[in-house]
């Protein structure tokens, strides 16, 4: 028995990089998976890789930061497949590591309307459906940057450590009625999102200085987030597994 079969997974962000690596791999253990994203084709395009592969997916079309858009595409999932078990909040922007004395409060705003204010918007969307099935998997996207200063911008950093906030407290309200929430924080990987940074001499000797010594792959997120997905891990709330190749504690 594969280890999400009769399940619905939600994943915003999902037509690329870590999205689109839990769309697969959740696929490949059984789910049936809703890639959400603003990059409706990209999503389409998810879907069909999914299908080719004996999986069933569709693609929807969702902004996190527009409520009509949130509230369409969790009544699409429902009127698809019925329930939602499974929820990945992945959808995120960097800042371009803008400091403070450099951002501008606007684009700072915005960094939190996508990190934030999305997450907020798409798990009070979903909340309601899992609280009637009594059961649930929520999993918010931080970042190594969540963790700790230095790993991004003055927005992109808030915002993950709200990210770590919000999952704890989700945990402690929703987790007696079978909801589980946490949260994962990557670290390096190879996402359209760290761009060529990962290629220069700065970024390579960043990743190989971890105790890993590679360049962390979407489908390492994406293995982490079927265990939070999965019973596996049934035990486990309000914690935010970090997947760095052990960055976050030894530099």
């Amino acid at each position: 028995m594969t280890r999400l079969e009769g399940r619905t997974a939600f994943i915003t962000g999902g037509a690329s990089g870590l999205g689109r690596a839990q769309a697969i791999r959740f696929a490949q253990e059984g789910a049936q998976v809703v890639v959400a994203d603003l990059n409706e084709e990209g999503a389409k395009s998810v879907v069909a890789e999914i299908e080719a592969g004996g999986g069933e997916a569709i693609a929807v079309s969702l902004n996190v930061t527009d409520a009509e858009s949130v509230k369409t595409a969790v009544e699409r999932a429902i009127e698809r497949f019925g329930k939602i078990d499974v929820l990945s909040n992945t959808a995120g922007i960097f800042d371009g590591a803008a400091q403070l004395g450099d951002a501008a409060l606007e684009s700072f705003r915005k960094v939190f309307q996508v990190n934030v204010d999305g997450m907020f918007s798409v798990s009070k969307a979903v909340l309601p459906h899992m609280l009637e099935l009594g059961k649930g998997s929520i999993i918010n996207f931080s970042s190594n940057a969540g963790l700790r200063g230095g790993a991004g911008g003055i927005a992109y950093t808030t915002s993950k450590h709200a990210v770590i906030g919000f999952t704890r407290q989700m945990a402690a309200a929703y987790g007696n009625q079978g909801i589980r929430v946490n949260a994962i924080a990557p670290g390096m990987i190879q996402t359209p999102m760290a761009g060529d940074f990962v290629h220069t001499p700065e970024g390579k000797a960043l990743f190989e200085a971890q105790p890993a010594g590679r360049l962390g792959q979407p489908e390492d997120i994406a293995n982490a987030a079927l265990f939070l997905a999965s019973d596996e891990s049934d035990f486990i709330h309000a914690v935010t597994l970090s997947v760095d190749g052990g960055m976050v504690d030894t530099f």
